[in-house]
């Protein structure tokens, strides 16, 4: 019988872990990987720090050199993106036309960038999910330059430090009346909002946009409330969605994809892993996404060992890290069910920790020039007794 072996289906993180593992364990059967995009797989957290500042090179963010793909036997099929999956052939069939067929399935295609749809179509508008969106965004960076950002969630604020670090003047849009508040709350919220303001940056919160004026180019967005504000340059960053149109009439929900801890789903043969997946959440019983680099990493693994017939573990909380004007931020757990939460330090000083709780009991942190309290952050929350019965609101 053919060995049609495994097939990865995007060039993100959690493919590349699921490829690593899947040799690593001592699978040796056919492995493909199709990415979308013509860059072997590379790290996404720079682009909107090291690279988009110019301090790191593009060939740095690979996160394997050519060579290793042919010595463990991965076929890299860049440039090519999945259109459709029949899960009756167990056959993928990408934007070449070529089927692909498998035994075993990894959807990882990852998120795409939310749009605002009066924004389309003007060339100095960008998003940042890829390197050759930082490479346009980065031409325009230039000192003196006035750049409109709209969305104050973490790859704006991101972009805004680095383009501050650029000398370029910079406006922060958002429509809540805090930064992320829906996740950490209207005072930390808040904190983050006035992080920016001492930096330089001008940040409308409370702003709706109502327009562009401009042809080729954006040339002045245009505020709700009739203030008008001129630009060189948009940012928009104003969320994902999973980039799983692809699977639609496959049975696998596009919302995000529905799998178990250790990433299989509905579907013989197909799991899921990473932005484009939603996993079983053992601690509050539910299925949701977790955009976030440790995660993905996780499931990809996770996902390689449970097609090889092995127990990956509990999966662990997720977390992330953020670096603003010289600052590392780092955050694990589940802050959005929180009721409640305890500030540690001193946020003036930009040198605190805070720790959420939900009936008392620890369920995510934030530490804020404390790198070395995130594991006791972790360990605490990990330690705690989860409210199994509690319902809490599914993550969309």
């Amino acid at each position: 019988m053919e060995d049609r072996g495994v097939l990865i289906v995007g060039g993100g993180l959690a493919a590349q872990r699921c490829a690593e593992t899947l040799r690593r364990r001592g699978y040796d059967g056919p492995l493909r990987m199709a990415c979308a995009e013509p860059e072997p797989p590379y790290d996404r957290p720079p682009l909107s720090k090291e690279l988009l500042a110019g301090a790191l090179a593009e060939e740095e963010l690979a996160y394997r050199p050519a060579w290793w793909y042919e010595e463990k036997g991965v076929e890299l099929l860049l440039g090519e993106r999945a259109e459709a999956l029949d899960p009756a052939t167990r056959t993928v069939r990408l934007s070449t036309g070529a089927e692909l067929p498998y035994e075993k399935l990894l959807i990882a295609t990852g998120s795409a960038a939310r749009g605002l749809p009066f924004l389309q179509g003007f060339d100095n508008v960008h998003v940042l999910r890829t390197v050759a969106d930082a490479r346009l965004l980065r031409e325009q960076l230039v000192p003196g330059a006035r750049l409109a950002i709209v969305g104050a969630g973490f790859i704006g604020q991101e972009v805004a430090a680095t383009a501050r670090r650029l000398d370029v003047e910079v406006t922060m849009i958002e429509a809540l009346e805090v930064p992320l508040e829906p996740i950490l709350g209207h005072e930390l919220g808040g904190w983050f909002a006035e992080l920016h303001l001492e930096e330089g940056v001008r940040v409308r919160t409370g702003a709706m946009l109502d327009g562009a004026r401009g042809e080729d180019r954006v040339e002045e967005l245009v505020l709700a409330d009739g203030q008008k504000l001129a630009c060189d340059a948009v940012v928009v960053g104003v969320g994902t969605a999973p980039a799983t149109a692809w699977l639609e009439g496959s049975g696998l929900d596009g919302a995000g994809v529905r799998t178990d801890t250790s990433g299989r789903t509905s579907l013989p043969g197909v799991f899921a892993a990473g932005d484009a997946s939603a996993p079983f959440d053992p601690r509050f019983g539910v299925h949701a996404r977790t955009e976030h680099w440790d995660a993905a990493a996780w499931q990809g693994a996770a996902a390689a060992r449970a097609m090889l017939g092995e127990y990956p573990g509990t999966p662990p909380l997720p977390s992330f890290w953020s670096d603003q004007y010289g600052l590392r931020i780092q955050y694990v757990g589940h802050a959005h069910h929180a009721d409640s939460v305890a500030i540690e330090g001193s946020p003036a000083e930009r040198d605190f920790e805070a720790l959420f709780s939900r009936g008392g009991v620890p369920v995510a942190g934030l530490a804020v020039g404390r790198p070395r309290a995130i594991p006791v952050l972790r360990k605490r929350i990990d330690e705690g007794r989860w409210p199994a019965k509690t319902k809490v609101k599914e993550a969309a």
